[in-house]
């Protein structure tokens, strides 16, 4: 598993990119964790307009083997969400880190402890 070195990571297991020219963060999980998960079978997404809080729970992805909680890796609010996850939720699998990304965020908070690359894989490491 080879972790996108532009990204940010969280300890939950979520990746966060840096902000848009209009401030805005897109936010997915880790292949990671997609990989723990199993197949993932429906998504549970904030809605547009809602606030996230980093470190709190925003969401759950549920897959063949159980329902996991959804943490935000920054605080802000959410500008958009991935419509195809919908029908597809299949692309946080297969996509963790392109077409299965969930929410783009306005972040007003980054926290500090997110990890970089390295930093990650280390963590994550068995």
């Amino acid at each position: 598993m080879s972790n996108p070195q532009h990204l940010q990571y969280s300890k939950e297991h979520e990746w966060l990119t840096a902000a848009d020219a209009d401030g805005v963060s897109t936010v997915g999980i880790t292949e990671y964790a997609a990989t723990a998960l199993g197949d993932i079978v429906y998504v549970q997404l904030p809605a547009v307009g809602d606030t996230v809080t980093a470190g709190e729970t925003c969401g759950e992805l549920e897959s063949t083997k159980s329902v996991s909680d959804l943490y935000s890796p920054a605080t802000g609010e959410v500008t958009e969400v991935n419509e195809a996850l919908a029908d597809e939720p299949a692309l946080v699998n297969s996509a963790a880190f392109e077409g299965g990304w969930l929410f783009k965020l306005k972040v007003s908070q980054a926290p500090a402890d997110l990890l970089d690359a390295d930093g990650y894989a280390e963590f994550t490491k068995s």
